[in-house]
């Protein structure tokens, strides 16, 4: 396959967004603006930002700030590290508006495919050039006139389609198992809901437990009414939250047996092993809970405290600062969605500490007082929930073989070292 150099400046446009002024910030709006939060660069992706609730814009703004569906987005400033180079592609017309720390990529359609773009500006080779103009602040920033200057080497533009249609179908695959895996946690958060906060389980009768008259007590403790005869207790009297292992850095390698799992990887209802180092050997003073299994549930000790996030893979070791959850299996779904709840939410934040940085002690979190189903119950709670959890896993499983085939393939067919055979980018 033969390549032909350009700078991207010759082949695509670089356009800087508008600069909002903040006094136009809002809570509620039309239009919502864009920022560094858009970007999942971990997924290099599009995600909505949750992060801050100013983000809708009330004030005026040039027609052409408003972004299109399938419009390619850059960020200008590395607010995490590796986000420089990042891409994401806008889902919606009319919603977004390009604010002046995102960039959008305009192609030369007679020259540059659109989808190939979209890989070209996050491969390797154009990151590294991109980090290396940084300006060298406390925030690194680029530029559209940086971005411009990079060197590339493409293909001729059929093969671009070819390795651009190859590359999305991949990224398409992994959107549609994160889609389904979104609405199975809706499933599984309104399931334990339904059960375990309306207290509409079934009764013995199939029917719902509180709306068709069940019993409810006083209790004192939690100052609210339960179900007649559960039980009121620690949530240590069922659950212990074990600490990770305090493995030193200076054992850790780029490549290895095992990824270490530190609190970084720990994110809202996700675990990313992407960025992890590596270990060869399980020290010998470990505890056997540190070598990590497939469905085991961990909670983030520092920080943004109270995270939680499912296993999905072997060879995971858990470093200090982040907690497994250990108990018996009949209670580990129940206490994972218990922990989870917006009323658990509260407690983790008024148990943190640290002005600096928040910490959380799994002793005074498991003193917490919590009720506890009967077994009964909760067996017939299990058998709905992991029924849902088992899917999201394999789900997560397929998304992790579909990235590494991507990333893998990715600065192979940038270079030419491979090609797409046109039989296989029809399928």
């Amino acid at each position: 396959m033969e390549l032909k150099k350009y700078k991207l400046g010759e082949i695509l446009d670089v356009t800087r967004g508008a600069s909002l002024s903040g006094e136009f910030y809002a809570t509620e709006g039309k239009y919502i603006r864009l920022t560094c939060g858009n970007f999942d660069y971990q997924n290099n992706c599009f995600k909505e930002n949750k992060s801050k609730d100013n983000l809708y814009y009330i004030g005026d703004f040039k027609p052409e700030f408003l972004m299109e569906e399938g419009d390619i987005i850059t960020p200008l400033t590395e607010q995490a590290i590796g986000l420089l180079g990042s891409t994401a592609i806008i889902p919606e017309s009319g919603k977004y508006i390009q604010s002046q720390d995102v960039a959008k990529i305009i192609c030369k359609e007679e020259l540059l495919d659109k989808d190939f773009v979209f890989y070209l500006i996050s491969s390797t080779l154009v990151k590294q050039q991109l980090s290396a103009a940084a300006q060298q602040t406390k925030i690194r920033h680029t530029s559209p006139d940086k971005i411009r200057d990079c060197t590339v080497w493409i293909p001729e533009l059929t093969e671009q389609k070819r390795i651009g249609k190859l590359l999305r179908s991949l990224d398409r695959k992994i959107e549609l198992n994160r889609a389904i895996n979104q609405n199975l946690e809706a499933m599984a958060k309104q399931l334990y809901d339904y059960w375990f906060v309306q207290f509409d389980f079934p009764n013995e009768n199939g029917k719902p437990y509180k709306s068709s008259g069940g019993k409810m007590v006083w209790n004192e403790k939690l100052k609210r009414e339960i179900p007649e005869g559960w039980e009121v207790k620690p949530i240590n009297n069922r659950l212990e939250i074990k600490s990770g292992f305090p493995f030193k850095s200076d054992t850790y390698k780029t490549f290895g047996r095992y990824k270490i799992v530190t609190i970084k990887n720990v994110q809202d209802g996700e675990l990313v092993t992407s960025g992890c180092d590596y270990i060869d050997e399980l020290p010998s003073r470990a505890s056997d809970y540190i070598s990590l299994k497939t469905g085991d549930r961990l909670i983030s000790l520092t920080g943004n405290c109270g995270r939680l996030c499912v296993v999905c893979e072997e060879n995971l070791l858990l470093n200090q600062r982040v907690g497994l959850l250990y108990c018996d299996a009949t209670y580990l779904e129940y206490f994972y969605n218990f922990l989870s709840s917006n009323a658990m939410r509260t407690v983790v934040d008024n148990l943190a500490n640290g002005a600096a940085q928040a910490n959380l002690s799994p002793v005074e979190l498991c003193k917490t007082d919590c009720f506890i189903p009967p077994k009964d119950i909760l067996f017939m709670y299990n058998k709905k929930a992991n029924t849902i959890r088992k899917t999201i896993i394999q789900n997560k499983r397929e998304i992790s073989l579909l990235t590494k085939q991507r990333d893998e393939l990715l600065p192979l067919l940038m270079n030419g070292q491979v090609s797409v055979n046109s039989d296989l980018s029809d399928d």
